[in-house]
């Protein structure tokens, strides 16, 4: 292994020196395991994460990676992960797809694990007719399993995110999965200047010893579950001790918030929040919200921005401050089903939300579409 310098999370993320490539996501994605100091990579390819494994299985080769190996399908990858976890260290891997639907019965398992792996999601269509194009209807389900979900609008967000996913991880009272999700293609393979820290200098190493649950101990939940399953028991003790466990892993996203507002600062972004019309977006689409809000003002529509970083834990705070006074709101998306217009809806004033426009299947969302909605909605807030 490569002798480097190990420093405070906090200088690394804040204070440390950057400089600037000309990279694409994937890249971003290398450069970031590249500064994690993780123990072990786990891999298998697919369509748009495969060059960004094969990108850390180089590190690997050069001496970044402590360990990396290819699994022979996602769930054995994920499966892998999480006996990787088990044991102490600290791993990496990434999927997208039809390969997160293949692997998924291990994230809600990660979490009840209380493993503090984190995954990249390179998010694409999973439905037939077969496409390799970038859709996220993924994370809508990801959201779910207990996992910490994060969505990265561009390749700067996506390395500072894979670095402060794990700040946050391990911290003892969160010690749960973080998937950092990005838009296929979109943001895998759109190359922008990213700002990087120097690639002499890495996070801390993992410390099992600061986990809630003992590595590998086969007497205390979660392992002993596995050991002697509590399915296998018919009684209100076996009942209790799941449903306790769930409301633990959730108790954790929660306790969370305080190491996000640490790491990453606010969870949202929000652009002209005294507008009556607002978009409320998160990744590719609030890259493409943020144009539109652009081109809205100059044909004389006052709209403004909110763009979420962080899915899970959903920041109900926040975003019921930010929207409180808005008149009309807007959520384009990247999916057919609008699981973000879903979970805004679900907390302010639900007539108030307009889901759209929402593309997927690999289509394009130019901000003409979405500013085409913005007057529709203008002509009713400023009548």
């Amino acid at each position: 292994m490569k002798e480097r310098k190990i420093v405070d999370p906090e200088y690394l993320l804040k204070e440390a020196p950057r400089e600037r490539k000309f990279i694409t996501g994937n890249e971003a994605v290398a450069e970031a395991i590249k500064r994690a100091n993780i123990d072990i990579a786990i891999a298998y390819p697919i369509t748009p994460q495969s060059e960004a494994m094969h990108l850390v299985g180089d590190l690997y080769a050069e001496g970044y990676v402590k360990d990396y190996y290819r699994g022979e399908n996602e769930l054995g990858v994920m499966s892998a992960a999480a006996g990787a976890a088990l044991g102490g260290v600290r791993v990496f891997t990434a999927t997208g797809g039809p390969g997160t639907l293949r692997a998924f019965e291990m994230f809600p398992c990660w979490a009840g694990m209380r493993l503090p792996i984190v995954c990249a999601f390179m998010c694409r269509g999973v439905n037939s007719p077969l496409t390799i194009q970038p859709d996220n209807i993924e994370i809508g389900w990801l959201m779910d399993t207990g996992m910490l979900i994060f969505h990265a609008e561009n390749p700067q967000e996506v390395f500072d995110m894979l670095l402060q996913a794990y700040c946050i991880a391990e911290q003892p009272d969160v010690h749960v999965p973080i998937g950092v999700c990005m838009d296929g293609f979109f943001v895998t393979h759109t190359r922008e200047i990213v700002e990087v820290t120097p690639d002499d200098e890495v996070l801390p190493p993992y410390d099992p010893s600061m986990s809630p649950i003992p590595t590998m101990d086969m007497e205390s939940p979660p392992v002993r579950h596995m050991r002697d399953p509590f399915v296998m028991k018919s009684n209100y003790i076996s009942y209790a001790t799941h449903a306790s466990w769930q409301q633990e892993v959730r108790a954790a996203a929660d306790r969370a918030r305080k190491h996000i507002a640490r790491y990453m600062g606010n969870p949202i972004e929000v652009i002209n929040p005294d507008a009556k019309l607002l978009v409320v977006a998160s990744g590719s689409a609030a890259a493409q919200a943020r144009v539109a809000v652009d081109m809205a003002k100059k044909e004389g529509i006052d709209a403004g921005l909110v763009k979420i970083k962080v899915l899970r834990p959903f920041p109900d705070k926040e975003i019921k401050s930010a929207l409180k006074d808005a008149e009309a709101i807007l959520v384009p998306e990247y999916n057919i089903v609008g699981w973000l217009a879903r979970e805004i809806a679900s907390r302010i004033d639900a007539s108030k939300v307009f889901g759209g426009p929402r593309v997927f299947g690999g289509m394009t969302m130019p901000p003409e579409i979405i500013v085409g909605e913005m007057k529709k909605l203008a002509r009713v807030v400023y009548r």
